[in-house]
């Protein structure tokens, strides 16, 4: 195969890679916004597995359900809310990894040497941030059992948003974030530390797994604010979203999360004094 075949292959392998994951990161957006649209529009039913309406209640009730006894079709109805969440925020982040990991496989096949598909590392990937949306819904849960949260899933008690967002924003600062983020900043350095491509499906997805958990690492502070701007306030959504990418891929190194780590613990700070 000659290099401008090639080229022209990787080229399109990068394309579909690519438009998948705007797809995939659209349509979680959409669940997202549709969502934030039936909690504004009081009355409105939410659907369960079989098409009826969960026990008549409105979206804002349940998605927020503190004010009565979660059943399991709620916890199923809030993980799902969060997987899908996590997959709309955390999928513009990871791109950069699965482009590469594409291109190489494409090449690799070409040359005879193929290694495991994409779609076993992005699962391995995702997988870590379904374990995370199930704990973030016993987080839920909890802080809903102590009437800690109001209808937008926002907490609230200015004295606790404020320690999260200190609490946050320190942890920008600590080496372990450091290390996390140095792992999601460069693929390549990854992959190196971590022996390179994977040929069988199951190396795949373990590596994934390995990337996802530096990502959770470098960002489980930062979805956390989630609880202090409102788990259904779209803009506060997009706006972590939108730090997470720029931490991961503008070559700034540490920058960026020391000066967002800086703002947050100041205003935590502000919020806690003032309410004192």
């Amino acid at each position: 195969m000659g290099d401008t075949a090639l080229e022209a292959l990787l080229r399109r392998d990068r394309a579909v890679v690519t438009a998948a994951l705007v797809v995939i990161a659209a349509l979680a957006w959409a669940y997202v916004l549709w969502l934030t649209a039936d909690m504004v529009r009081p009355g409105s039913p939410v659907p369960d597995s079989t098409g009826g309406d969960m026990a008549g209640m409105d979206m804002g009730a349940t998605v927020a359900p503190g004010f009565r006894s979660w059943s399991s079709a709620d916890f199923a109805f809030i993980f799902t809310m969060w997987a899908v969440m996590m997959v709309g925020m955390m999928t513009p982040s990871v791109a950069p990894m699965l482009l590469l990991y594409a291109g190489v496989g494409r090449k690799a096949r070409a040359d005879g040497r193929p290694i495991a598909s994409t779609g076993w590392f992005f699962a391995g990937y995702l997988a870590v941030w379904v374990v995370f949306s199930v704990l973030a819904t016993g987080a839920q849960w909890l802080l809903a059992r102590l009437a800690l949260l109001d209808p937008s899933m926002a907490t609230g008690s200015a004295i606790l948003g404020g320690l999260v967002l200190i609490a946050a924003g320190l942890y920008q600062w600590t080496p372990m974030k450091g290390v996390c983020l140095r792992q999601c900043q460069s693929p390549i350095a990854f992959l190196v530390s971590h022996g390179g491509f994977r040929s069988a499906p199951l190396g795949a997805l373990r590596l994934g797994i390995d990337h996802g958990a530096y990502c959770l690492g470098c960002c489980w502070a930062l979805m956390a604010l989630l609880f202090v701007g409102g788990v259904m306030n779209v803009l506060w959504i997009a706006g972590i979203a939108i730090l997470v990418l720029l931490e991961k891929t503008v070559p700034t190194g540490q920058l960026i999360p020391r000066v967002s780590g800086a703002l947050m613990a100041a205003i935590g700070a502000w919020l806690v004094l003032r309410a004192l």
